[in-house]
C-alpha cells in the first residue's frame, strides 16, 4: 500500500480538435456502442431543431464542411467521445484541458463551464457568424510549412496577411483577404517554404476579419449561464490558464481575431509538469502537432470505441 502511495502520479490534459477535423461518419460507431455517446448526439439534434448526426455519420461531405455546421458537428463527436470513455475508462483526472480554436469550446464542457446545450447552441451561432463574416469580408487561410517564423511574420508585414495559428515550429497557419494572402502564399513559395496548402475554410479566421463576429457573439455570449471551471483552461489567444467564468467570456470573444497560439500553449502545460496528452475528438491533428512540438511528450488518441479501449494509462 505504501508503494502505491508514493508513485508519482502521471500528469494529464485533455485537447479538444477545430475546425479541420471533420470526416463523413464521425461518431457512427460512438452512437451504436455507448449509450452516453447516443444521448449527446439526440441532445444535440434537439438543441439544434434539425439532425446535426445525420450530417456527422452520413454528410453530404460539402455540407459537413461548411463552416455553421462544421463546429457544431465536431464538437458533438467530440463531446460523445468523452462521455464514452467515461462509461468504459476510469481516466485520470486531467490537470488541465484546452482545444483548438473551436476545441476551445469542448474544453469549456468539459471543465464543466458550460451545459453540453448551451454549448451547442452557441458554437453554432459561432460558426455562423464566422460563415457570415466570410461573406461581408471574402478570405482565406494557408498553411506554411517550414518557414522560420521571423521570416512569415515579414512576409505578413509586407502583404496584410496574419498569422492565424502558431500550430509548431514548422507550420504555422497566416490568414487574410483572398488578395493579401494570394500574395502571401506567392512570398513564402519564393522564400523556400517547403510547403504552402490552402486550407478549405470559408473565411479568414482568427485576423481581423473576423471584427463582424464580436457584436453577435458578444450578445449570444451574454444570454448563457457561465460557471467557474472546475479545471483550468490554457486559452488560445494567451497559452496561460483561465479560471474564472468572466476569464473564459473575456476569451472566447479574443479569440475570435487573434492567433491561436497552440505550441505556445503546449509548452506551457509541459512546463507544468504534463506528461501525457489525450486528444478527444474526430481525427488526430493535435495529436500530430504534440508530437512535433515535443518528443518526449506521450500523446493519445480517442475518436472511437476501440481507441477508447485501448487507452492506457
Amino acid at each position: 500500500m505504501a508503494e502505491l502511495e508514493t508513485k508519482p502520479k502521471r500528469k494529464v490534459a485533455h485537447v479538444f480538435p477545430g475546425q479541420g477535423s471533420q470526416s463523413v461518419g464521425m461518431g457512427h460507431k460512438l452512437y451504436q456502442n455507448s449509450s452516453r455517446a447516443r444521448e449527446v448526439f439526440q441532445e444535440a439534434d434537439e438543441a439544434l431543431q434539425f439532425p446535426i448526426s445525420r450530417l456527422c455519420f452520413e454528410g453530404p461531405e460539402d455540407e459537413l464542411r461548411q463552416t455553421v455546421n462544421a463546429q457544431p458537428a465536431i464538437m458533438t463527436t467530440s463531446v460523445a467521445c468523452l462521455k464514452a470513455a467515461s462509461e468504459v475508462n476510469h481516466t485520470v483526472h486531467p490537470s488541465f484541458v484546452a482545444g483548438h480554436s473551436l476545441g476551445e469550446y469542448t474544453a469549456l464542457v468539459a471543465a464543466n463551464v458550460l451545459d453540453f446545450t448551451d454549448a451547442i447552441r452557441l458554437v453554432r451561432e459561432r460558426g455562423r457568424l464566422m460563415q457570415k463574416a466570410g461573406e461581408i469580408e471574402p478570405g482565406g487561410m494557408a498553411a506554411v510549412i517550414g518557414l522560420d517564423e521571423a521570416v512569415l511574420r515579414k512576409i505578413c508585414c509586407d502583404t496584410g496577411a496574419e498569422i492565424a495559428n502558431f500550430n509548431c515550429s514548422a507550420q504555422i497557419v497566416i490568414s487574410g483577404s483572398k488578395e493579401a494572402l494570394a500574395r502571401a502564399m506567392e512570398m513564402a513559395k519564393a522564400a523556400d517554404a517547403r510547403r504552402v496548402i490552402p486550407l478549405q475554410v470559408s473565411g479568414a479566421f482568427h485576423s481581423t476579419l473576423m471584427k463582424p463576429t464580436i457584436e453577435g457573439m458578444f450578445e449570444a455570449i451574454s444570454q448563457i449561464n457561465f460557471r467557474t471551471p472546475e479545471i483550468p483552461i490554457i486559452v488560445n489567444s494567451t497559452a496561460r490558464p483561465v479560471t474564472t467564468a468572466e476569464g473564459v467570456k473575456e476569451e472566447l470573444l479574443r479569440q475570435l481575431c487573434n492567433c491561436v497560439q497552440w505550441q505556445p500553449s503546449v509548452e506551457y502545460m509541459l512546463g507544468e509538469g504534463i506528461s501525457t496528452f489525450i486528444e478527444i475528438g474526430p481525427g488526430q491533428v493535435l495529436s500530430g502537432l504534440i508530437k512535433r512540438i515535443s518528443d518526449k511528450a506521450r500523446v493519445l488518441n480517442m475518436s472511437d470505441p476501440e481507441s477508447i479501449k485501448a487507452i492506457n494509462l
